[in-house]
């Protein structure tokens, strides 16, 4: 297994400053379809399983939205770690960290999970195995960001091209960083070309790290930036490392070789996809006087806010009047997003729509998703 390094100096407990090599596995390295990361990938297990944040915000925002996809984690006794989601068939969910989702699907214990990009990046590293179904799952929005003191001789650097050039760094004084990510942390100096550079592995309140002299600056997951600010930090121009969300995510052996797990992807993945692209919109239904279809069509279509998906549907509703049966009424439908509906009704109103309905809409469903067929051309099916 080839392996690429870059050095990593690392405090040791004494305070004295020790190199090491920071090293990933090559894409080389996932050839092997019979052991992935030193652990035999097992062909005999026939359940699928998912695996899933075990605590925490991200868990419990995780399952929402797996419940808002009729897609409901049921599970027997809250401390245990197995569940099934009744909907899919041979599906077994597994609680577990975050890292330990990415760990176990580079082993083969897990076909599928849901982790955090700045996660994935982290303890994947790059590992060709690792494939993302769904990139966007719109939570656990955050960014993996540096963070300097607005004080000292930090003052005024608003930069990483200004932290890199200040004269204070050298080889026997680097810029001391702390943070939890030893592998995206290096990474980034590196392709910045920033030397002179020390990271100090800590988990925990990293907004400390400076003000107690442990650190020059910290490397960190920032949602809002209210605890940065309230710490006297601040974020710098050119400093964040990733942006990051809730991701699906595969084993590429896995889609391939066990049974029944592309299947699965494909009906997760329409679930999601239907329900993540309802989100925000609305159905406006509304009768409208006119001479015939074609001609309401016409006025609705031209309002800016009135087109819909695909356009408006224009239906006849008919009515009888003196024993006859006739359509002096039209019901449109269309689908409005939640910032444009009010603008909708008036617009609505202006061209002669009345009795104006509006209802959520739960599902889009296209015709087929363009991350399936993506996910297709990545294992070359």
């Amino acid at each position: 297994m080839s392996q690429i390094g870059f050095p990593l100096y690392v405090n040791n407990s004494s305070g004295r400053r020790s190199n090491s090599y920071c090293c990933y596995a090559s894409s080389a390295s996932i050839s092997d379809p019979q052991v992935l990361n030193g652990n035999t990938v097992s062909s005999s297990r026939k359940e699928i399983r998912l695996g899933l944040p075990s605590k925490g915000r991200m868990s419990s925002d995780t399952l929402e939205l797996l419940k808002d996809c009729q897609l409901s984690v049921k599970q027997v006794n809250p401390r245990q770690y197995v569940a099934q989601i009744p909907q899919i068939s041979n599906l077994e969910v597994w609680f577990q960290r975050p890292k330990d989702i990415v760990r176990k699907l580079l082993s083969g214990d897990l076909d599928l999970g849901i982790v955090g990009l700045d996660i994935l990046t982290e303890f994947g590293q790059g590992n060709e195995d690792l494939i993302v179904v769904h990139e966007a799952l719109e939570y656990g929005d955050c960014r993996l960001s540096i963070a300097i003191p607005q004080y000292g001789i930090f003052e005024n650097v608003n930069s990483l091209e200004e932290l890199a050039k200040m004269p204070q760094w050298t080889e026997e004084k680097p810029l001391r960083v702390a943070t939890g990510f030893t592998y995206l942390g290096p990474k980034f100096m590196k392709d910045n070309g920033i030397k002179h550079v020390a990271f100090s592995t800590a988990d925990g309140a990293l907004e400390a790290a400076p003000a107690m002299g442990i650190a020059d600056a910290i490397l960190d997951l920032v949602s809002s930036g209210t605890t940065l600010k309230e710490n006297n930090l601040k974020e710098i121009e050119g400093g964040v490392v990733l942006e990051s969300q809730a991701a699906l995510v595969a084993s590429r052996k896995s889609l391939i070789g066990r049974n029944g797990v592309l299947e699965t992807t494909h009906e997760m993945l329409e679930r999601l996809e239907a329900h993540l692209r309802a989100m925000g919109q609305f159905t406006v239904t509304a009768n409208m006087r006119g001479s015939s279809a074609e001609e309401v069509a016409e006025r609705v279509l031209s309002q800016p806010s009135l087109s819909g998906l695909q356009g408006p549907t224009v239906s006849p509703v008919f009515n009888k009047r003196d024993g006859k049966v006739s359509a002096d009424y039209y019901a449109i439908v269309i689908c409005v997003p939640k910032k444009a509906l009010y603008k909708s009704i008036q617009q609505l109103r202006a061209i002669g729509g009345s009795g104006v309905l509006i209802s959520p809409l739960t599902y889009i469903f296209d015709e087929e998703t363009p991350r399936w067929r993506q996910l297709l051309s990545k294992l070359g099916l």
